[in-house]
């Protein structure tokens, strides 16, 4: 598909080159004592939650960070829940940690996130952490934003000047994407639309980037792209058939001048700088 004029943003390459330099971190960090180790809380028996989490903990073992699993059943109460996450906080062996979303509905997301040490948020989700990235200061960063903007960098795709739409509002993508293009190191100009939006094929066609995170299948299409637009699919959905599939529709090739493909493109990214994220907070510690 790739061979019919786009270039693929190719996230595995890239990923492998992240890790690269993350071994050689840990290997230093290692050597003076100081292993980082990564933990995942995961609540419930979802496939998808648990394909992830295991994705996660391989990573660990490929660059040399320590796993720390906190498995859980679906039918736990709140006060278990956070009870496992005062644990990590005070676990001096974890350098960093997340809480694999969703969560059941039964469980306070929000609460759970907010009870996370910020010194210790391996996302960039905590409230703090946002907050910080709203004023330009030090913080994880979200990974997934921060691998889109790693991406386009890594092939070159001009961001400063740029006019970007993101398509989604959702807080691990869309919010935060807009706030890291804004910053001066990137110096895009951003458009965010989601459902309410009128016209989207209007604003899309006018884009020199388009960052799709809505969740529905093939809602970036040919007609929607600029021809020589970047072309970033993050989003998640499932067909009639079951089957995953993104939000940028195959024709999509034909006309942008760079595709992520889906999967492959983003996801691998977004693993690699959970990893990022924790060795740079053993790094700062």
């Amino acid at each position: 598909m790739a061979a019919v004029g786009a270039i693929t943003l190719d996230g595995k390459a890239t990923r492998d080159e992240i890790f690269v330099d993350l071994k050689e971190r840990v290997a230093a960090l290692t050597a003076a004592g100081r292993t980082p180790g990564l933990g995942t809380v995961l609540v419930g028996d979802d496939p998808g939650s648990q394909a992830y989490v295991r994705g996660k903990h391989a990573d660990c073992a490929k660059v040399g960070i320590n796993s720390i699993r906190r498995d859980l059943p679906a039918d736990i109460d709140q006060a278990t829940l956070n009870a496992t996450i005062d644990e990590l906080n005070d676990n001096p062996d974890c350098t960093g940690y997340i809480v694999q979303l969703p969560v059941p509905k039964h469980l306070d997301e929000n609460a759970a996130l907010e009870r996370i040490d910020p010194a210790k948020d391996a996302d960039g989700l905590h409230p703090m952490n946002l907050g910080r990235l709203v004023l330009n200061e030090p913080a994880p960063l979200p990974c997934t934003p921060r691998g889109i903007v790693h991406l386009l960098r890594r092939f070159d795709v001009p961001i400063a000047g740029a006019h970007v739409v993101v398509i989604g509002r959702g807080v691990t993508v869309g919010r935060p994407m807009g706030l890291l293009l804004t910053r001066r190191s990137e110096n895009a100009t951003v458009t965010l639309c989601h459902t309410g939006t009128r016209d989207l094929p209007a604003l899309t066609r006018r884009a020199d980037i388009i960052i799709a995170g809505a969740g529905v299948a093939h809602i970036v299409t040919a007609d929607m792209v600029k021809p020589g637009a970047a072309v970033v699919d993050v989003g998640v959905s499932r067909d009639e058939a079951g089957k995953l599939v993104g939000d940028v529709a195959p024709d999509v090739w034909d006309v942008a001048g760079y595709v992520s493909p889906n999967p492959g493109g983003v996801g691998p990214l977004t693993r690699a700088f959970l990893l990022t994220n924790v060795v740079e907070l053993e790094e700062g510690r």
